[in-house]
């Protein structure tokens, strides 16, 4: 498998819950307030929430847009999943997602949000990069230079990713595949949560284990 490097930043609960904070806090000061909060499936799930908890908001839905796949692995293009179940002509509506990178997801939600008659569309985000073609109206914290954000509610299924893609045809130890994540990632993985990364690939027949090393499965490059 071919490994292209590039650096990323693992989040953590407790870092995730001070940038919902601030992100709602921001919200709350501008006086804006919606009659609405979408949040973008899947990772503006935890993100809403907690921003609904803060400006003790009740009102809260949910849309899926598919763009991101594991690990930083891109999508075509952004396309609705599942669409809004309720109407919101007439709203005024608040979208939030965890973060913008291409700013597609966004730009996406908040057109079809408009085209379905909401008022006034206004959208959130954790985190946004420069380098996406949208701006939120909110954001918590602005990221200037690139590099691929793991939030918790995702960490499993991106670890699990990052490890296959770093795994060769020659078995290794956790530690040296620990080393290769932080050398081509910047990831510097807690041993236990790299070890059931590993164990969930050998589960799902990504990769080999022998002797708590470990390397691709062969049977499925053979199959390939």
């Amino acid at each position: 498998m071919k490994n292209k490097c590039f650096p990323c930043q693992l989040v953590s609960w407790s870092e995730a819950a001070v940038l919902s904070r601030d992100l709602a806090r921001k919200i709350k000061s501008d006086g804006d307030r919606p009659d609405l909060i979408v949040a973008i499936g899947r990772g503006g799930f935890v993100p809403a929430r907690v921003v609904c908890d803060y400006l003790l908001f009740r009102d809260l839905t949910s849309m899926k847009i598919e763009h991101w796949g594991i690990a930083a692995t891109k999508g075509d293009s952004a396309r609705i999943r599942f669409p809004l179940s309720l109407d919101v002509a007439g709203r005024r509506v608040l979208i939030i997602d965890d973060v913008t990178d291409t700013g597609e997801t966004l730009q996406v939600a908040s057109g079809y949000v408009r085209e379905m008659g909401a008022l006034h569309v206004q959208t959130a985000v954790l985190q946004h990069k420069l380098s996406s073609q949208f701006t939120p109206d909110y954001f918590a914290d602005l990221i200037s230079e690139w590099r691929w954000i793991i939030y918790p509610w995702a960490a499993h299924e991106d670890l699990v990713g990052f490890s296959e893609r770093v795994l060769s045809d020659e078995f290794v130890s956790v530690e040296g595949i620990r080393s290769s994540m932080k050398s081509c990632y910047c990831l510097d993985v807690a041993p236990q949560l790299l070890s059931d990364a590993l164990a969930e690939l050998v589960n799902i027949g990504r990769a080999e284990m022998r002797d708590d090393m470990y390397r691709k499965d062969m049977k499925h490059i053979g199959k390939a």
